[in-house]
């Protein structure tokens, strides 16, 4: 056996019961050579759940998932050349949503380079600035042997507790053959290096919306002075993914007499007096956006996607509204430059301070304007869409109603997510709704939830269009071989393409039969044939009542199942969305006017 062969598998069982120390419990593997050191160690490690996909990109999203689901990093490992090249996508939606990841390339090393060796590219920061931290340590040598644990300590740290937030960092593994030997004694434990005063342990539970190292919390004097400016005044709280615990939201919201507009993805989207669910439909309305236009606006994480309310947020600001952001990154989240004051500060400790406020009298029957327009837009929302067939709608509409309390909900991107935005009704308690809106795309939708229910922490339940499942198919590869954890049902709303297209100008302004071709998309392959090829079960529906009798069999059965939702094709669908808008405007004015 190897000298070099042992010091390569003594570097790599170092860093992996480094990372088992700092409570990584989870990795990623895919079949490749050059990254064998590194995959024998990690699959030598009971503590750690192996899971192997074969496609390099779905299996970066499968440890998106699995980051998004428990606020740990999961460490994902690649052979070199393109298998790594493969990983890009996911890196940059983890760095953008702020997901921790320890992504590991495997290299060839330093005589291999430049000389047309197979499967040899350049992987020197080969993900630019969507990493945290980069770092190619070289070839393993005993020389270097006191810098293993601190490289697989540090790792960890960058990617849970650095100070632009949680993301992804990249270790580029350079490796020589041969690749298979036999780990010698562990450089001895040291104690840990800590982070600056400030960091905090890196986080064990779900995806956390407070950041490792913490921002300052407001001092009195500050909250004294949003007092005096905001006391008595119309406000409103825009509550997104991330925005702090909902209580602490609600809090607030009921001590300054403000709305609360919730994303579904902000756990806000309960029954209390002081919700608005139906923000996009009731801000469609011309005379709601006169009587409902606040003098503060304050934002807690991340942005919705409908660009209504963004229209009617940019109104406010070209009229004098202050636009305050709260983020514990800094993180300026303003594509339309409207923020006038951005406190640095994690969500929920600053609701939590403010609410403790010597606040007045609230603004008097602003909440009471509120909630007659909410209630207003939730009657005709119903009045269209529930006693209808199965649509893209109703399947938002009442999908939270069909879920069990411990479920979770990964929603994709396009029509999906602006659905569940949309037309989500409150309830009493929302299930937890995930979502890769970092970048916003529509691929890897299927690993990501796959990934959040490996962590078990509850079924999952991912909704998603025909495009997006045939989009990731190949994260469907490895299922059904060997030990799934957890549940995943795939809800696949099949329009028949690219629903979200023919909401855009270019359905009107392009020739129908280029549109078809460059837009629409419709798929050739068939759902239930593609699933059923990968030996999952599948329930087709059409009907509210099959849909409902597909989730209660499916949600919360081991493995992946696939149900697929017939719904009418994409014109209709516009037409119906243009049915319940115009329902709900007419609602909102005749209660307002």
């Amino acid at each position: 056996m190897s000298v070099e062969a042992d010091v390569q598998a003594t570097f790599c069982a170092t860093l992996v019961d480094g990372w088992v120390r700092a409570g990584v419990t989870d990795a990623v593997v895919c079949p490749g050579s050059r990254s064998t050191p590194l995959a024998l160690a990690l699959a030598g490690r009971p503590e750690l759940r192996l899971h192997v996909r074969l496609d390099e990109r779905s299996a970066g999203f499968f440890a998106v998932g699995l980051g998004l689901a428990t606020g740990r990093p999961a460490v994902v490992v690649t052979t070199s050349g393109t298998a790594a090249a493969e990983l890009h996508p996911s890196v940059v939606e983890a760095h953008h949503a702020r997901v921790p990841v320890v992504v590991c390339t495997a290299d060839r090393p330093p005589e291999l380079q430049d000389v047309g060796a197979p499967q040899t590219i350049d992987q020197v920061r080969l993900f630019g600035a969507a990493v945290r931290w980069f770092s190619a340590p070289g070839v393993p040598v005993d020389t270097t042997s006191a810098t293993w644990r601190p490289l697989a300590h540090r790792a960890v740290t960058e990617a849970t507790s650095g100070p632009a937030g949680p993301g992804p960092v990249h270790l580029n593994l350079a490796f020589r053959e041969p690749l298979v030997g036999h780990a010698g004694p562990l450089p001895p434990v040291r104690p840990a290096v800590r982070p600056p005063a400030s960091t905090a342990p890196a986080p064990t539970g779900p995806a956390p919306t407070a950041p490792a190292s913490r921002p300052p919390r407001p001092a009195p004097s500050d909250v004294d002075g949003w007092v005096a400016r905001w006391s008595g005044g119309r406000g409103v709280v825009v509550a997104g993914a991330r925005s702090g615990p909902p209580a602490a939201v609600l809090q607030l919201a009921e001590r300054l007499g403000w709305p609360v507009l919730a994303d579904p993805r902000s756990g806000c989207r309960v029954d209390h007096p002081h919700v608005v669910a139906a923000a996009d439909g009731v801000l469609r309305s011309t005379t709601a956006r006169r009587a409902l236009r606040p003098e503060v606006v304050v934002r807690l994480g991340d942005p919705w996607a409908s660009k209504v309310l963004s229209g009617f947020l940019a109104e406010a600001a070209g009229a004098g509204s202050e636009m305050v952001t709260v983020d514990p990154w800094w993180r300026w989240a303003d594509p339309d430059r409207l923020v006038t004051e951005a406190v640095t500060a994690d969500p929920g400790e600053w609701t939590t301070e403010l609410a403790g406020g010597s606040w007045g009298a609230p603004p008097p029957d602003w909440v009471a304007r509120w909630r007659v327009a909410e209630k207003a837009a939730q009657e005709a929302i119903a009045g269209v869409v529930e006693p209808g067939p199965l649509t893209e709608p109703g399947v938002a509409r009442r999908l939270f109603g069909l879920l069990p309390a411990a479920a979770r909900v990964v929603v994709s991107s396009s029509m999906p997510v602006r659905d569940l935005e949309w037309y989500a009704p409150p309830t009493a308690a929302p299930p937890e709704v995930l979502a890769n809106r970092g970048v916003n795309g529509i691929d890897g939708v299927t690993s990501t939830a796959l990934g959040v229910a490996a962590a078990g922490d509850g079924p999952v339940v991912a909704v998603l269009g025909d495009l997006a499942f045939l989009h990731d198919v190949s994260g469907l590869v490895q299922v059904g071989r060997g030990p799934m954890e957890g549940s995943c049902t795939l809800l696949v709303v099949d329009n028949g393409g690219g629903g979200i297209f023919n909401f855009l100008p270019q359905a009107t302004a392009v020739d129908e039969a280029r549109f078809e071709q460059l837009f629409g998309t419709p798929a050739a392959a068939d759902v239930v044939a593609v699933a059923r090829g990968f030996g999952l079960p599948v329930a087709d529906v059409a009907t509210t009542a099959d849909l409902a009798t597909a989730l209660g069999v499916t949600v919360g059965r081991p493995g992946v199942a696939v149900v697929r939702a017939r719904v009418p094709g994409r014109v209709d669908n516009v037409a119906l969305h243009d049915r319940i808008h115009g329902a709900v405007c007419a609602a909102v004015d005749a209660a307002l006017g």
